[in-house]
């Protein structure tokens, strides 16, 4: 039977950090806005960043696959693009210079669609790329983590999807996590969960973040 869960502040981002510090946006995957989310959010505020986390599925979690496709298939995508666009400007208003996004899973491309409209100054996307017919340009750096085991892996699709960058002159850097599958770094989920590849695509997505968001 598909279960779902309630969240805290349904609907509302999440805030960690001080105002004024450039800030990042972190993006939930398909599951939603599970708890692992908020330990992320926190260490990454302890490098110097002002972090919002929205709720793309209006106050409700996965704890299932099947949780996980029904909440796929209820997934507004002009919604969803309108709350990054939210936190975005959220993040801007609390007096950053630079805003970045990460994203993982359905969020991971959310954050590349929205950085296609020039508005972040970096993306991190895990798991998760645009397919050729999502083409455009996408007007600032971008790191990508990827599983073996997944559509968006080490297989054709991600490789031309860097190829892409690669050819309108986006900055990208490409790490692949071998042996790993997707919801790699979703910590709540632990059926998934690789821990020193979390471990280390944290490690390499904050260093990312300090290069491009930190004077």
């Amino acid at each position: 039977m598909t279960e779902l869960v309630d969240i805290p502040s349904p609907g509302w981002p999440l805030m960690f950090g001080t105002e004024g510090q450039p800030a990042v946006v972190l993006v939930h995957d398909d599951y939603g806005r599970l708890p692992y989310l908020e330990a992320y959010a926190t260490a990454l505020s302890k490098q110097g960043f002002f972090v919002v986390v929205p709720d793309l599925f209006n106050g409700v979690a996965a704890v299932d696959p099947d949780g996980v496709a029904l909440l796929r298939s209820r997934l507004d995508e002009g919604f969803a693009i309108a709350t990054l666009a939210d936190a975005i400007a959220l993040g801007r208003s609390s007096g950053a210079a630079r805003v970045g996004i990460i994203g993982m899973g359905v969020g991971g491309w959310l954050a590349l669609r929205s950085a296609q409209e020039g508005a972040v100054d970096a993306v991190v996307a895990y798991y998760a790329g645009l397919a050729e017919s999502e083409g455009g340009i996408v007007p600032c750096p971008v790191a990508l983590h990827f599983s073996e085991y997944d559509d968006w892996g080490s297989g054709l699709a991600a490789d031309l999807f860097v190829s892409r960058l690669k050819e309108v002159g986006t900055p990208v850097t490409r790490h692949n996590y071998i042996g790993t599958s997707t919801y790699f770094a979703n910590a709540t989920i632990s059926a998934g969960l690789d821990k020193n590849a979390a471990a280390l695509a944290f490690a390499r997505s904050t260093y990312f973040m300090q290069g491009q968001l930190l004077d």
